[in-house]
Parts: structure tokens; sequence; C-alpha cells
């Protein structure tokens, strides 16, 4: 049973004031239909286990059973532009060396000699071969067998295929994507829902205009679901509140691969009373709403919000504007919604892309290496290519460890506050989870449906793998 029920209708785990639905229904442009609420089947509420955070045991299920049989975004097809260029990905333990072997062709190999197990490749770059430091043998880039400076002494060789072994690969909106399961089910099978909805986007004519990789000192479930619900803005950010919905958000599960929610741009947190148009306008311009990633027409003069208009309407007014001077393109029909809103799709288990056509941001979680207590995050913003002139090169990676502020980095605006403010919290959450007395955690039915959504998939996995193994 699908369990969903329409917006406004008998539903007690939502906020009493204006849903987003609400906030929709006063904007100055038609709104896509796939911005309304979607499925939303009914998942429970039932504690889950702080060890799940915390226990090697888990944690080794995970790498058994859940990486090797899901998709993972590697790259972007501009990191591999050229026939011969290579990006070694690793995550949990694993390296593939992700390949551009024609100019239509991408695969991606196992980081292995076939020899005595030496990783064949540790940098990235343009190869013409892929030959093992080791002992010296070698392979083409399209992962065939070359040569063996020893091949007398190798008559097991001989008449059988040396290739290198193979993950699967795919690739959607510009991003390439990999698989380790040669049984995996094609990338697009799963992701369909994201892939209709952002059609009006042109993901792949984005170049990444910044690229953060942040070590914390959390596991990476934990990491996640710090950006999988944005009730926690009350506490934790309460600079964005004058701009920003959280506690109304919208959540949905289109499908079981696919996760959303929806925070509104341009109106205050229902948390705040007397807030004006005015205010939320001065609060936006001021720098505090993110700008990095929104850019704005701005004439010089001070920013009075019409009488007969709200904030919301102007900012996204100034977005169309201010991104139509910057990239050449016309943007006067694009909703409100889709210049200002947080617009966050989840591809399980560990990638999000926010939707919308201004400048946009995209996370990837991993573990740390074999670490159950640390993870890595990737904080990219993807900017939209210019309608005339060469595409930007994408943005190298600004690797911070542990201890490094993301307002190190110059040209974050009030973004860099909001993440320093995550990252501040995680490792607190982490120690919390090995000290937990009742040994639970508990999600919020409505508003953290994609969290507990998220663990139901991680044991659905683990669940299949078991049974496979007996």
């Amino acid at each position: 049973m699908d369990g969903s029920q329409p917006i406004g209708q008998g539903r007690t785990d939502r906020h009493p004031g204006d849903t987003y639905g609400d906030i929709l229904e006063r904007d100055s442009r038609p709104v896509p239909e796939h911005l309304r609420e979607g499925r939303l089947p009914d998942i429970g509420t039932q504690p889950v286990a702080a060890s799940r955070y915390t226990s090697r045991a888990f944690f080794d299920k995970e790498l058994r059973y859940l990486w090797p049989k899901v998709w993972q975004f590697a790259c972007r097809l501009e990191d591999i532009a050229e026939v011969g260029d290579t990006l070694i990905y690793e995550n949990v333990g694993r390296s593939l060396l992700v390949v551009r072997t024609a100019p239509d062709t991408i695969r991606a190999f196992h980081n292995t000699c076939l020899h005595r197990g030496r990783k064949l490749a540790t940098h990235n770059g343009c190869k013409s071969e892929l030959r093992c430091p080791y002992h010296g043998m070698g392979w083409n880039i399209d992962g065939s067998f070359k040569d063996n400076p020893i091949g007398w002494d190798f008559p097991q060789w001989e008449g059988r295929d040396m290739s290198l072994t193979q993950a699967k690969v795919d690739t959607w909106g510009g991003f390439v994507f990999v698989n380790h399961d040669p049984n995996a089910p094609p990338l697009m099978s799963l992701i369909k829902p994201l892939a209709d909805d952002f059609a009006r986007y042109d993901w792949e004519n984005r170049y990444r205009a910044m690229w953060i990789q942040k070590k914390v000192r959390c596991n990476w479930k934990a990491m996640t679901e710090a950006f999988m619900e944005s009730h926690h803005s009350l506490t934790t950010h309460p600079q964005i509140l004058p701009g920003i919905g959280d506690a109304n958000s919208q959540y949905d599960l289109p499908n079981d691969y696919i996760s959303r929610h929806f925070s509104a741009g341009g109106v205050p947190s229902p948390f705040l009373s007397g807030v004006t148009d005015q205010d939320v306008v001065d609060y936006m311009t001021g720098g505090g709403g993110g700008r990095r990633t929104r850019p704005m027409a701005d004439d010089g003069k001070p920013h009075k919000v019409p009488e007969d208009m709200s904030a919301r309407v102007y900012m996204a007014e100034l977005g169309r504007r201010g991104l139509a001077e910057e990239t050449g393109y016309d943007y006067s029909q694009a909703s409100d919604a889709e210049m200002l809103d947080a617009l966050l799709y989840n591809i399980f288990p560990n990638m999000s892309v926010w939707a919308g056509h201004a400048p946009k941001l995209t996370y990837r979680w991993r573990p740390n290496g074999l670490d159950v207590d640390t993870g890595l995050m990737d904080i990219m913003i993807f900017a939209p290519c210019p309608k005339d002139g060469p595409r930007p090169a994408g943005a190298p990676v600004i690797e911070l460890g542990f201890d490094d502020p993301v307002s190190s980095i110059p040209g974050m605006g009030g973004l860099a506050a909001v993440f320093d403010q995550d990252f501040g919290n995680l490792p607190y959450v982490q120690e919390g989870l090995h000290s937990t007395g009742n040994g639970q955690v508990h999600f919020a039915r409505y508003t953290e449906t994609r969290i507990r959504h998220l663990h139901q998939m991680i044991d659905r996995y683990i669940a299949a793998g078991e049974a496979a193994s007996l």
C-alpha cells in the first residue's frame, strides 16, 4: 500500500503554517508539475540501532554487500575529455581507473596488475598505456593485454584473455557513474524520475565552478543525513532563517533510488514572526543568503521591494536577470522555485544533485578509506556554461583536512558558514552515537522520511547479499 496523502489533507506530521505547495501557488510563473509532492509511502516510525554508525561488523556488511552493488558518481565527462585521459576513483579500499578509451567510449578498469596485484596507476593523467611500475607488464588503454617483459616465463598466459577486469560504466547529465556489479541494472532504470525532472536544466552543459573535498570525523551515513532535511536550520543555521522555508519543506520518494526535499527560498522560516518582505530582500542581497551560487542583477541601486510584490517574486526576477546577463540565455519563463529554491534530489546511496537553473550544488559522501568513524564529503558547485565562448575549465579539487574550515576558501560567501556549522556538529554526533544509553536513534515521521528510507535501502542490500551467500 502506497500510504501517500495529498498536501494539506489531515496530515498531522507537517508544520501548521504554509506548506511548500501553498508557497508555489503564489509564485509569478507556472510551476513545473514535478515540484508538487509525489510518492510518499508509509515507511514506519520505528527507531534504528545506533550501532549502524559505529559498529565494525555493520560497516563490514556495507563493504561486502552495499558498495560493490551500487552505482557511484566517479567523475565528470570533462574530467576525461581526451582519449587516454585517466581518472582514479576510490571508495572503501576499491580502486578503479576511469578511462576514455575512444572519443565516444569510457571504461572503468580495476586498478590492479594481473601479475602481482600492484596498483597500475596512482595519479590521474592522459596515458598511452597502462604500465605496471613493479615488473613492467603493460595493457593498452582499452584494457587489452599489450606485453610482458618476461613473457617466456608465463606459459599459463598464452592463449588466454588477459585483459584488465572491468566495472560497469554509465553516464547521465555529464556525470560518469561506475558499478562493480557486472549484473547491475542500467543506471537509467533506477534514476529515471530524476532524469525526467532534470531535462529542463541541461546538466551536460554545466561546468564545475568549485570543488571541495572535506574530511569529517563521523560515519558516512551521519554526514549524509545532515544534508537530507532542513529543520536543523533553526538551531544550527539561525542566520539563514530570514530567507528560507525550513520546517515547512516538502519531502517525497519518487522511487526507491531517488529521494527529494524542497525548501522555499525568498520566504522566512515559519519559526520566525514579524519578518517583512523588505527584511527578506535585505538579508538575501546582503550576502548571507549564499550569493556565491545565486547570480543577481545589480544596477547599484538599493533593493526596494515594490508594494505589490513579494520578496520571493522580487528575488526570483533579480535571479532571472542576473543569470541571463551571466550566461546569455533567456530565463524569463523559469518559475520562481527554479530560480530560488533548494531542490535536493538524492541518488541512493551517496549523491545529491540540486535542481534548478542557477548554479547548483552537488554532494558526494563516502567512508574515509576503511574507517567506521570518519568520512569524506565532496561539495561541488556546477554553473551553466555561457551561451557564447569556450566552455570554462572545471575547477580542481581543494582538499580540506578534519580541522580545516570551509571559510578558509575564498569566494564561498554565506555558504562557508553553513558548511562549517554542519561540520562542527558532526564529530559530536559520532561521539554521541558511541555513548547512547538506549542504543537507538529516532527519526521524524515526515521531515526525516528520506533518512529512514536510506537505512531501509541499505538493509535491503545487506539482506539480499546475505541471502545470496547462504
